[in-house]
């Protein structure tokens, strides 16, 4: 199935990324520029370096100089992200273009490497969730909380990929089909923001 070797590749770079756990740290990937694995690995590596971003910005004592670079970085790294979705979506629209789509075949909520983004989510949560369920330094009552919260993410786990598989298996018979729109995020376009576009000349 898909959704186990996507989250097999998440949970390696998760690993990964944590044995310096240092958000500056230099990006390396292991898998070949030409195979899905690269582009699944490169996806999760970003998300991970987000949610330590997201964690350091919400530290009250952040001084705001230091917080406004942290916001262009978390900027960035969300076009990154959406980038690497829109190359993932592109794989299946190759992979699937000779399929006969059925004429009652109709059309999902979100594209699959949307659904895979969630995937990719889901995993840091999990390995986040479990991190503080075995806590040593915390109270019995954290970590059996924690413990009930990472139970929940794992059913979600199973269920998320589950849809995701069905999703894939559906468009590869014809039953489902993708229709993938670009990202038109508008406020990152000194056309389309009208605070950049202010600013031009």
């Amino acid at each position: 199935m898909f959704t186990k070797l996507a989250f097999n590749i998440f949970e390696e770079s998760i690993a990964e990324y944590h044995v310096l756990d240092d958000v500056a740290q230099p990006f390396s990937n292991p898998y070949d520029k030409d195979k899905i694995e690269h582009l699944l690995y490169r996806k999760n590596w970003i998300d991970t370096v987000q949610w330590h971003y997201e964690d350091i910005i919400r530290d009250p004592a952040i001084a705001p100089d230091a917080a406004l670079v942290l916001k262009r970085k978390i900027d960035a790294s969300n076009q990154d992200r959406t980038d690497l979705v829109e190359y993932i979506d592109s794989y299946f629209l190759k992979k699937y273009q000779s399929v006969q789509v059925s004429e009652d075949a109709v059309i999902n909520t979100e594209s699959p490497a949307w659904a895979i983004d969630r995937l990719s989510i889901l995993a840091l949560k999990i390995y986040h969730m479990q991190e503080e369920a075995e806590r040593s330094d915390a109270t019995t009552e954290h970590r059996a909380k924690c413990q009930t919260k990472l139970n929940i993410l794992l059913e979600q786990k199973k269920d998320l990929s589950t849809a995701i598989d069905q999703l894939l298996e559906d468009i590869s018979k014809g039953k489902k089909y993708m229709k993938v729109y670009k990202q038109m995020k508008m406020y990152n376009d000194d056309e389309l923001n009208p605070v950049l576009r202010g600013q031009k000349g």
